[in-house]
Formats: C-alpha cells, sequence, structure tokens
C-alpha cells in the first residue's frame, strides 16, 4: 500500500477514533448529570447537544472517509448513499448554528442591562424552542441534497461533481453547482458572523468589569469577575477553534469552485479539516468544564473500587 494512503487512513483514523471517543464522554457525563440531579443548566444543554452533533458529523463524514482511503468501497447502496449525505449536510450546519447559539448564550448570559433582553435564552423552554428551530430550518434547506447524490456511475468523475468517495454529489451544471457553494458558504458566514460578534461583546464586558473591580477588594466580587471570566474564555476558545477551521475549509471550499474535477488530494484536505473542529472541541470541553471533569473521576474510582471488590 502506497506510504501516502497508509499516512492519509491514519489520519482520519485517528481523528474520527479520538473525536467519537470523546463527544461520547461528553454525552454520558451529561447523561449522568441529568440522572443524579434531574436537571441541566442551559450551557450543559447545549454543550451535550453540540456533542452529539460533532459526533454524527464524524460518523456520517470521517468514517466514511476513512472507509474510502483504505479502499473499501460499495458498502453503501445508493439510499443510503442519499442518506447519510443529508444527515451529514444537516449537522455539518448544526455545528455552527449550535456554537453560534453558545456564544449568543454566554453573551447574554454576562452582559448587564444588554440590548439583548428579549432574547431568553436562559429559559430552558425559549431554549428549546431555538434548537428545535435550527434543526427544522437546517432540514428544510438541506433537503435538495438527496436529489443530487448517488452513488459513483464509473470510475470516471463528471465535470462539476462533488465527488466523496463512497457517493457523489452530481449538479447538472456550473451555474447550480456555484450556487450551491455560494449559497452554503453565506449560511455559515452569517451564522460565524453573529458569533464574532457576540464573542466582541464578551471581551468588551469582561474588560469593563475588570477595570470596574480594579479597586473593590471584595472577595466575592473578585470570585464571580474569575468565574465569568472563565466561562467566557472556554466560549471563545470555541469560537475560535471553529473560526481557524471555518476559514481553512472555506479556502479549500473557494478554490473548488472555480475548477470542474476537483483532484481527490484536495478533497481529501478539505473533509479533514473540516471534521478538526468535530474532534478538537470535545477535547477542549472536557479539560475546560469542571462537571465534567468531577464526572468522569467519579467514574473512575468506582471502576476502581469494583475491580479491587472482584479481585478479594
Amino acid at each position: 500500500m502506497d506510504l501516502c494512503i497508509i499516512i492519509k487512513g491514519v489520519s482520519f483514523l485517528l481523528q474520527t477514533s479520538i473525536g467519537i471517543i470523546s463527544n461520547c464522554i461528553i454525552l454520558l457525563s451529561y447523561a449522568s448529570v441529568l440522572c443524579s440531579k434531574c436537571k441541566l443548566l442551559p450551557v450543559d444543554i447545549i454543550l451535550s447537544h453540540l456533542a452529539f452533533v460533532n459526533m454524527m458529523v464524524l460518523l456520517t463524514r470521517g468514517v466514511p472517509q476513512t472507509m474510502t482511503v483504505f479502499g473499501i468501497n460499495h458498502v453503501l447502496n445508493d439510499f443510503y448513499c442519499k442518506a447519510v449525505v443529508y444527515i451529514y449536510r444537516i449537522v455539518r450546519a448544526l455545528s455552527v448554528c449550535v456554537t453560534c447559539l453558545l456564544s449568543v448564550l454566554q453573551a447574554v448570559t454576562i452582559i448587564p442591562n444588554s440590548r439583548w433582553f428579549f432574547v431568553k435564552l436562559k429559559d430552558i423552554r425559549y431554549l428549546s424552542l431555538s434548537l428545535v428551530s435550527i434543526w427544522v430550518l437546517n432540514m428544510a434547506v438541506c433537503i435538495a441534497a438527496p436529489f443530487f447524490s448517488a452513488l459513483p456511475k464509473n470510475d470516471s468523475v463528471p465535470r462539476f461533481t462533488l465527488n466523496l468517495g463512497f457517493c457523489c454529489v452530481y449538479f447538472p451544471n456550473q451555474v447550480s453547482y456555484i450556487i450551491n457553494g455560494f449559497a452554503v458558504s453565506a449560511r455559515d458566514f452569517a451564522f460565524v458572523a453573529i458569533m464574532v460578534y457576540s464573542s466582541f461583546l464578551i471581551l468588551q464586558t469582561l474588560y469593563r468589569h475588570r477595570k470596574k473591580v480594579q479597586g473593590i477588594r471584595s472577595q466575592k466580587a473578585n470570585q464571580n469577575l474569575a468565574a465569568e471570566s472563565k466561562a467566557a474564555q472556554d466560549v471563545l476558545r470555541l469560537v475560535m477553534l471553529y473560526v481557524i477551521f471555518f476559514g481553512i475549509d472555506n479556502i479549500i471550499w473557494i478554490y473548488m469552485l472555480t475548477v470542474a474535477q476537483v483532484p481527490s488530494t484536495i478533497t481529501d484536505m478539505r473533509v479533514f479539516f473540516s471534521s478538526c473542529y468535530a474532534s478538537l472541541s470535545p477535547i477542549l470541553i472536557i479539560i475546560s468544564n469542571r462537571k465534567i471533569q468531577d464526572n468522569i473521576k467519579c467514574a473512575m474510582r468506582q471502576k476502581t473500587v469494583e475491580i479491587y471488590v472482584c479481585q478479594i
């Protein structure tokens, strides 16, 4: 087997495996919290939702891509090809939407007397309605994807076709190919713009708050500032991570729109970088989230006790 193929295959395999395991840890941790406390905070709901969406991104794109790189083709029939492409389009869009929702929630939480008073995301009912709305919206927007998707017909790839390896997305002409590309990019850019604006407001509020409490020696005020700063910084890191890989993804995507036939290496690069957020963001969440860390430690202690009892 060619060394280049081995490197690509191992890279996709590691990325997909680490991402799926990390997202599963987050979901299981929050499931444990829900079972023990019967309630999740709004930020916990969004983070668990983000973990599920990112796991689905890796399952519908990372796993098939890894199989394709290693030459495991023709596993899916035409129906499953269309279904996988449709689900992937939805969850990829939801990844940016949910991250945007998280940044907006953080901005609403820390900005006092903000102009965003009409945004009641901190209320579970409104948050649930927001999540359902973005699911329905993206399901409707991506409804055309299955109609353009099909199994590869032969070894040759027609012009204006996105070759996903396990499946192809055929466009009838250059106009539809470019319109689809710019429509997807425009939707993502809109959510990224909201995300960046929310992050700017968070940074501005933290700076003002820090200057305000510099002369206050109250321990409680300093503790509150530290807690708010940490929560905001965690969200800002996620936003920064998404923006970096979003930028790389779209640079490659714009290049792909300029050529009739895309080299497979370019497609592989785009798939890898577009999946980096789904595999790296859960690691960032686990490292920065005390609730998840405590849950993992508790589970490990219980496992250690069970092993010790069995040995006795």
